[in-house]
C-alpha cells in the first residue's frame, strides 16, 4: 500500500505542472486519502470550482492589440461569445481548453507514475504514449490560453485526486485495472464533448485544437482498451436517444 506521503508527493507533481505557466507558488494540494472504491463522478465537471483556477493575469496580451486582457474578459459575463482575430469565441470554446488542462493534470501525471507501478509491461508501455501525448496537448492548451485570454485550472479537482490516490494506492494487476478505469472512464466522457465543439465553433485556433485533443484522445482510448484490462466499469454510460 502505498504511503500518505507517496500521495502527497504525487499531488505535488499534478500542482508543479502549472508553477512557470500560472506565476504561482507550487504548494502541495491537500489529496484524500484512497477509499477502498473511489467515487464513480463526472470526470469532465460541468462547471469548474474558482478556487482550481490560476488567479487572474494583469495583462496577457500587448499593448495596443485588439484582443481584451484576461482581467476584463474574466470580469465580464462567462457565457458569452466574445471577438477575437481568429474568430468568435464561444463559452464552450473557452471550457473545452480548461478541462482538457483540467484532465492533462491529473492524467499526465499518474501515467508517468504508471510506466514505473504498472504491473504488466503493456500498461507501462502505453502509459508513456499517454504521458507524451498529454504533455504536448498541455503545451497547446497553454499557448491557446495564452493567445485568447483564457484562464486555466491550476490543480485536479477533488474527484480526480481521489482517483490518483485510488490507482496508487493499489499494486499488481489491481493497479493496472483501476488505472485502466479511470483513465478510460475520463477519456470517454471527455471525448464526446470535443466533438460538439469541433462541430460548432467558429474560432480557427480552437478548431484546430479540437482536432488535436479528438486525435489524442481516440488514441488513448485505443490503447487503454488493448490492455484487455478495460471492464464495464472503465465505460461511461451510453448517451440518451
Amino acid at each position: 500500500m502505498r504511503s500518505r506521503q507517496g500521495h502527497r508527493r504525487l499531488a505535488l507533481a499534478a500542482a508543479c505542472l502549472v508553477t512557470v505557466a500560472a506565476g504561482t507558488a507550487c504548494t502541495a494540494p491537500a489529496v484524500p486519502q484512497a477509499p477502498d472504491t473511489a467515487q464513480v463522478a463526472d470526470a469532465v465537471p460541468t462547471e469548474i470550482p474558482e478556487e482550481l483556477m490560476a488567479p487572474p493575469a494583469t495583462s496577457l496580451t500587448q499593448e495596443g492589440d485588439a484582443e481584451p486582457t484576461a482581467q476584463a474578459a474574466e470580469s465580464g459575463d462567462d457565457s458569452e461569445t466574445r471577438p477575437t482575430k481568429w474568430g468568435p469565441l464561444s463559452a464552450a470554446d473557452r471550457d473545452l481548453i480548461k478541462k482538457v488542462r483540467l484532465a492533462t493534470l491529473w492524467e499526465m501525471t499518474i501515467a508517468q507514475e504508471a510506466i514505473q507501478r504498472g504491473n504488466s509491461s503493456r500498461v507501462r508501455e502505453i502509459s508513456r504514449e499517454i504521458s507524451e501525448q498529454h504533455h504536448a496537448l498541455d503545451n497547446e492548451a497553454r499557448d491557446l490560453a495564452q493567445k485568447l485570454d483564457v484562464r486555466l485550472p491550476v490543480r485536479p479537482t477533488e474527484d480526480q485526486q481521489k482517483w490518483m490516490a485510488d490507482i496508487s494506492g493499489r499494486s499488481g494487476r489491481d493497479y493496472d485495472v483501476t488505472y485502466v478505469k479511470w483513465l478510460r472512464l475520463a477519456h470517454g466522457q471527455i471525448f464526446a464533448f470535443i466533438g460538439q465543439v469541433r462541430g460548432s465553433t467558429q474560432n480557427t485556433l480552437v478548431r484546430k485544437f479540437a482536432e488535436s485533443c479528438n486525435k489524442a484522445v481516440l488514441n488513448h482510448q485505443r490503447l487503454l482498451e488493448s490492455t484487455g484490462l478495460a471492464g464495464p466499469e472503465a465505460f461511461p454510460d451510453p448517451p440518451e436517444v
